[in-house]
């Protein structure tokens, strides 16, 4: 008998009494049994989940009878210490839904092909010898590529195999190499740490072909550019257990309960033991609801606000009664006491010019314009101090923060200010951005030295003395200046009331509960910071105003102080073993690794119509270069600033073969082609066919459904099929670098309005919007079928992904996904014949080299208008010729490359690798086929075996390694023991089975500026307690950013600089009510973080597909009410979608929460008559100068660490309400 039916024999009496009084029952507990079988389990995997949520948090999964029948939290951390709270309970109830998708209707299960091209590849794979051939007669056919193009996002797919898809794909990839180069196949995968191997293994891949990686920090728009403006380093910070340490929080942009749920306990906790929170929101956020106060200003107004503040700080703590615990910090770990030129204008006034060096006081010694200037307080002398740019590339033992001449090794103290000993008092012009007052130039008063140079007499000042008078404090030399406070000077606390909305009080009383706070408890006040204010256009000098705060009142490099800024899962902790293996430069360098925003932007040509015009955002002291941003891109592009890729009009082979006919080098040759302009880089004519990316890998993200700002630009010249863009090139001016192709010539068969793209290559688990527009669709692992590493910036643990299922279906890990490509491409290769190809990089000029050190004093020297000459890696790109062997891609790929084994390390610091590959090859076995290129290499045939590989060649996971990068730092500084921050752990070595079994915590490396050895991780405490110098110009903290395009901005020193504020569309179509409402586009409450919407669980949590949030009284305005329809509009596109009508929203701001797949409840636009788009339809690309800049100290490139932002937030659009919802169904 079943249990369902045993367990009712129970209930029936075996024995009455006559009275029927007393009934007598069979025993036993069988009864229970289906309760006891439901949580039952045949086996628990330890693991983890692969979003971006920063969570990295310890899951068990229970498998029965072959299936994952549930997962929960597992509490297994190690401990934080006795004082303070554990990291359990980490998880969140989105995450505990994830098992859903494993069986989900969304599950893609098999191969798939678009009908129409699988229809096209049958016929000429049956009617063509080889594979590469049959893709050749459909890609140079303009007619068939369009047949499958036009038809993407209308569905249709076919049911393919593995051989199939990896032979197609595989062909494709070959042919763009050999026809155009190998540079114009891309790979788009996001956030490592989440997943480490995952996104190596496509990496790797595309590395290994020739192909760039694109960036996705940047493109998202998480990647702060104040964190390298700054420091010289991207987003090193605390722990969130660091939370608990801190005597008073903020929280400015970062909704902490619903972006770090896992981690908001800590928030919470320290509250409880006395932190004041302080919570600056526009709206009634989660982290309000945690908080003692709220700050509600107004919508992109927090610069106005933080300016205030800063005012507030400075006159009191600094000029007023000084604090020694500030100016003492300032003087030695900020740029502070450095000496300024002062550059003198036609009518007798002044304007902050660059830092005075040691080639301006005629020395020629190496690196002399990187060695800078202070004021010695001991003996009134001017010296160089130890820590400079210069001295990290030339007197290594001179690069510390001692404070000392590096002359002379003489105790030195840098002096703050020159006006104890001024020459001149001096009125200097600063720019101005506000829009209340038509005068954009603010004339302010400023002590002055002179100083003889080897070019004649100039004036100086200190950094500290510019910033006293931009903030416009009064120190009783005249000049524009605020008196009180409630004087109407920018920027004052009565100023940014105008601007914000919060009454002049609450600023000065933030002010000094803020200073005040971090003077009692020794700098332990934080800000905790997020998209809110870093999804903005110009979110680097928003964040630069909040840092100058921390920095005033010395809270960074402090447990309990600074920044912490949370918007993505960034820290990917065994950073330098990983970065060997997914760039594949064990084999080959260097890696082609490109900015992700500059790509989407000219390949979906939004530079056609972009809105934006320099003149809006130029200083008004000087004249702006260019009036189209993408000019500035094509500058970047030329000067070696930014990697551009593709990036000549001519593939390498084709530059070899015209090198060799005329009997010339070929770098030689490309610089004599560039000069002449014969040559051209491909950025300046991205609708050129032969400039078009051809093949575009995504997997573990969701371009089209997430992060494609200009969502419709995508679907129309990336893809080329139905989209709702219906107000184009509507913008000011035209680039003037750019060849402009008329719309006609665009619309040509094979042009750009036809699709750029050959093939776009989804690998998911699930039909989410990117496999929905996608050629190929390959079913993908989900995280519970995978081995793969796990960290975050939230603990510093690292953790396993492991299997506890096969992968279901025919899907496969991304690691063996790849492999099988690399196999498919070394075997369609050697059946084509193909020779090796004769490549060419041009990678930019990078950050922690030398070649930081290119262009000298911030100045631009433009080769290509003659105003210097085009010289690799100094003036121009660097140029390195590799040759590919196609046919060895999978040998390579499957093996550690003997360049692991020579020297590890990161962020300017190496170490030999020698014993850690020895170890390695012992551990994972070598690869033994001897025909193989990488016979005798360790093997990375698994991923758990590239997991180890990883784990043992990291200074973070191996304690040797750490100690030998330590040992490296003493070398490279002058400083010693530096190595006994790591010694105590020199004897671990993490293993996949030894994590696998419980999170370990990683070891205190130097590629991290911080330190968790006996305490919690919190960034800089290397810098400020071991005294190793920030990897900037000067070796500090920086408040003055001295490059002539910061210059050209007005962005040399903090300032405010309000939102973009263009139309939403030139001419209202009117018809019905609409009002104009700022657009946002934060996280969701309900989804899996940034991806994951369509589970059953969250959409049945709020309103089962897509949906934007209004405030009350905007939606009386057009006569809506909660849950009815709305369409949205601007000259971007349109959105359908149902509204959620809240007071918690200020007026004259619509929220429209990301990644809402629009496959969900999505009806058809009444405007367009097709289906509407997605939240970022109505956004677009704006792209910023002075993200660009590099070759210069810390702001020069590095892969998601310094580019211009996919910013999605000073945008506008109209709303309105349909009358009716038409489904398209007919």
């Amino acid at each position: 008998m079943s249990s369902v039916f045993t367990k009712f024999k129970h209930l029936i009496p075996v024995q009455k009494s006559s009275t029927g009084h007393q009934q007598l029952h069979e025993g036993g507990r069988e009864w229970e049994d289906t309760y006891r079988d439901r949580w039952s389990f045949d086996k628990c995997v330890h693991s983890t989940h692969g979003v971006n949520c920063t969570g990295s948090c310890c899951w068990n999964i229970y498998v029965k009878n072959g299936l994952v029948a549930w997962e929960n939290q597992e509490h297994n951390y190690p401990e934080t210490s006795p004082d303070m709270p554990d990291f359990e309970p980490r998880g969140c109830p989105r995450g505990a839904t994830f098992s859903w998708y494993l069986y989900s209707p969304h599950r893609v299960k098999y191969p798939y092909l678009r009908g129409e091209l699988a229809e096209l590849w049958r016929e000429a794979r049956r009617s063509h010898k080889t594979a590469y051939a049959a893709w050749q007669s459909i890609a140079n056919d303009p007619a068939k590529t369009k047949r499958y193009k036009e038809a993407r996002g209308k569905g249709g797919f076919v049911r393919s195999n593995w051989e199939e898809v990896s032979e197609l794909i595989a062909s494709s990839l070959l042919h763009t190499a050999y026809k155009y180069g190998p540079d114009r196949n891309f790979g788009f995968c996001v956030i490592p740490a989440k997943g480490m191997l995952s996104y190596a293994a496509g990496a790797r891949f595309m590395q290994l072909m020739g192909g760039a990686g694109l960036s996705f920090y940047d493109w998202y728009a998480d990647l702060p550019p104040a964190s390298p403006q700054v420091w010289g380093d991207q987003t090193d910070v605390p722990e969130s257990s660091d939370w608990f340490n801190a005597g008073y929080i903020m929280t400015w942009g970062s909704n902490v309960p619903l972006t770090r749920t896992p981690d908001a306990h800590f928030l919470l906790e320290a509250r409880y033991r006395g932190t004041k929170v302080v919570s600056v929101a526009p709206d009634y956020a989660e982290s309000t609801t945690a908080a003692d106060a709220w700050i509600s200003l107004k919508v992109g107004s927090d610069a106005a606000f933080a300016m205030a503040m800063g005012h507030v700080i400075l006159k009191e703590y600094y000029w007023g009664e000084p604090a020694a615990f500030f100016t003492d910090y300032a003087r030695r770990y900020t740029d502070f006491p450095f000496l300024v030129r002062l550059d003198k204008k036609d009518d007798g006034t002044y304007q902050p010019g660059r830092f005075l060096n040691a080639e301006d006081m005629g020395r020629k010694e190496k690196h002399a314009g990187f060695k800078y200037y202070v004021i010695d307080e001991i003996t009134g002398k001017m010296v160089i101090p130890n820590g400079t740019m210069g001295d990290r590339w030339d007197n290594k033992k001179k690069w510390n923060l001692r404070e000392e001449n590096r002359d002379t090794g003489e105790k030195i103290v840098p002096q703050l200010s020159v006006l104890g000993g001024f020459d001149e008092v001096v009125t200097v012009d600063f720019p101005y951005f506000g829009n209340e007052r038509e005068d954009r130039v603010l004339k302010r008063s400023v002590p002055a030295k002179y100083v003889r140079t080897a070019g004649g007499e100039v004036l100086v000042t200190t950094v500290y003395d510019l910033t006293l008078a931009n903030y416009a404090i009064d120190r009783g030399i005249g000049g524009d200046c605020a008196k009180s406070y409630e004087d109407d000077e920018p920027y004052t606390p009565h100023w940014q009331e105008k601007y914000t909305g919060v009454p002049a009080a609450t600023c000065i009383h933030t002010a000094r509960e803020f200073a005040d706070n971090s003077l009692k408890t020794k700098g332990r006040t934080m800000v905790i910071m997020g998209g809110g204010i870093n999804h903005w256009f110009h979110a680097d000098i928003v964040y630069r105003t909040i840092l100058n705060l921390l920095l005033f009142t010395a809270a960074e490099g402090r447990n309990g102080g600074g920044w912490a800024h949370y918007v993505g899962q960034e820290k990917l902790r065994p950073a330098e073993g990983w970065a060997r293996i997914m760039s594949a430069s064990d084999w080959q360098a260097p890696p082609r690794l490109q900015n992700a925003t500059s790509f989407y932007y000219f390949a979906t040509d939004q530079w056609r119509s972009d809105e934006v015009d320099v003149r809006d955002l130029k200083s008004p002291l000087v004249d702006a270069r260019y009036r189209h941003p993408a000019d500035y891109n094509v500058l970047a592009a030329r000067l070696g600033w930014l990697p551009s890729y593709p990036t000549f009009k001519k593939g390498g082979q084709q530059l070899h073969d015209e090198a060799a006919a005329k009997g010339i080098d070929v770098k030689k040759y490309i610089v004599e082609s560039l000069k002449d302009k014969s040559l051209e880089f491909c950025v300046q004519d991205p609708d050129a066919p032969e400039n078009f990316p051809r093949n575009l890998f995504v997997w573990a993200a969701n371009l089209l459904g997430s992060s494609a700002k200009g969502n419709d630009f995508f679907n129309k010249y990336l893809l080329g099929t139905e989209h709702t863009v219906f107000a184009e090139e509507e913008g000011p001016t035209r680039p003037r670098e750019i060849h402009w192709r008329e719309t006609e010539e665009n619309e040509k068969p094979g042009g750009a309005a036809e699709g750029k793209l050959d093939l776009l290559i989804d690998i998911d688990f699930r039909m989410a919007g990117t496999a929905l527009y996608s050629d190929v669709v390959l079913p993908a692992a989900t995280w519970y079928e995978k081995d793969d590493l796990s960290s975050t910036d939230m603990h510093p643990f690292v953790h396993p992904f492991q299997a506890a299922v096969d992968p279901l279906w025919e899907s496969r890990t991304d690691w063996d996904t790849y492999r099988t490509l690399a196999k498919a491409v070394s075997k369609v290769a050697k059946e084509a014949g193909l020779k090796p190809y004769q490549d060419v990089v041009a990678p930019p000029i990078a950050h922690d080299s030398e070649g930081e050190l290119a262009q000298p004093c911030g100045r631009v020297r433009d080769w290509s208008k003659g105003e210097c000459e085009p010289i690799p890696g100094k003036t121009m790109p660097g140029l390195v010729t590799i040759e590919r062997d196609y046919t060895k891609t999978y040998e390579k790929w499957i093996g550690l490359g003997p360049g692991a084994g020579t020297r590890q390390g990161a962020h300017g610091v190496s170490w030999d690798s020698a014993e850690q590959y020895e170890e390695v090859r012992r551990r994972n076995g070598m690869i033994e086929n001897k025909d193989y290129v990488s016979y005798g290499c360790p093997s990375i045939y698994t991923a758990r075996q590239a997991c180890d590989a990883v784990l043992g060649l990291s200074s973070t996971t191996t304690g040797k390694a750490a100690v030998k990068a330590w040992h490296t730092v003493e070398e490279n500084t002058g400083l010693k023991d530096l190595a006994r921050i790591s010694e105590s752990r020199e004897n671990e070595r993490f293993t996949f089975e030894e994590i696998a079994v419980r999170p370990k915590e990683s070891i205190t490396s130097p590629i991290f500026t911080g330190s968790n050895n006996g305490r919690r991780y919190t960034p800089f405490t290397t810098n400020v307690e071991e005294l190793v110098p920030f990897r900037t110009i000067t070796g500090r903290q920086s408040f003055y950013l001295d490059h002539e395009t910061m210059q050209e901005f007005g962005e040399a020193l903090a300032t405010y600089k309000p939102i973009l504020d263009y139309r939403p569309i030139k001419k209202l179509l009117g018809e019905t009510k609409e009002i104009t409402l700022k657009y946002l586009t934060p996280h969701n409450k309900w989804s899996i973080h940034s991806m994951y919407f369509d589970s059953q669980q969250m959409l049945t949590l709020f309103r089962g597909g897509q949906t934007v949030w209004m405030n009350e009284k905007d939606a009386a305005e057009i006569g809506v009410k909660d849950n009815d329809w709305i369409e949205l509009y601007n000259h971007n596109g349109v959105v359908t979608s149902r509204v959620a009508v809240s007071p918690r929203l200020p007026q004259g701001v619509l929220f429209m929460h990301h990644a809402q797949d629009r496959h969900i409840n999505v009806p058809g636009s009444k405007i367009t008559g097709t289906r509407s788009g997605t939240h970022n339809t109505p956004t677009r690309i704006h792209m910023k100068p002075t993200h660009m800049i590099g070759a210069y100290g810390q702001q020069s490139y590095g892969f998601n660490y310094y580019g211009p932002t996919g910013n999605q937030r000073d945008i506008y659009v109209v709303a309105r309400k349909m009358q009716e919802v038409d489904w398209l169904e007919d």
